[in-house]
């Protein structure tokens, strides 16, 4: 903290009657204090909102697609729960939300959106083929599988 007091035998000018020069100091104290706080914010908050369904992907040596806009993740969890963006879905369910996706999307384009299917490797291949023959039948066939590359790739 920085203060000045002028002691010299000068007349008295102000309220105050004290003389008073200007601080020629910034204190960044409190700047670096706010910084400090916010960069401890970010670094607990951004691991957060990196992925919503924690899934073990396998491993594959293909290379990325890239993407016009942003697609819809459907994520079938070690359990055999299946979730549409984040968002758990019943297997009784799927179809109807399926065949709303597609309807929502025709409005934009002639093209279906494009549809990412993320599996967790325990999973049984039964349960992906029941989502797959749901995107099949709502008219989704644009699908992109996810995978994590595979060491050396």
């Amino acid at each position: 903290m920085g203060a000045s007091l002028n002691t010299g035998g000068g007349r008295s000018r102000g309220r105050g009657g004290r003389n008073r020069a200007p601080m020629a100091e910034i204190n960044v104290t409190p700047f670096v204090d706010v910084m400090l706080v916010l960069l401890i914010i970010f670094m607990i908050t951004a691991p957060l909102l990196v992925a919503g369904v924690p899934i073990e992907l396998p491993e594959t040596r293909a290379n990325p697609i890239e993407q016009e806009r942003d697609p819809v993740q459907i994520s079938i969890a070690s359990d055999g729960a299946i979730y549409v963006d984040d968002n758990p879905v019943s297997p009784a369910e799927l179809p109807a939300l399926l065949t709303q996706i597609r309807a929502g999307s025709s409005g934009e384009s002639d093209k279906p959106p494009q549809i990412v299917l993320r599996g967790d490797r325990a999973i049984d291949y039964g349960t992906v083929l029941l989502v797959m023959g749901e995107l099949n039948r709502a008219g989704l066939n644009n699908i992109s599988m996810a995978g994590i590359n595979a060491p050396g790739n």
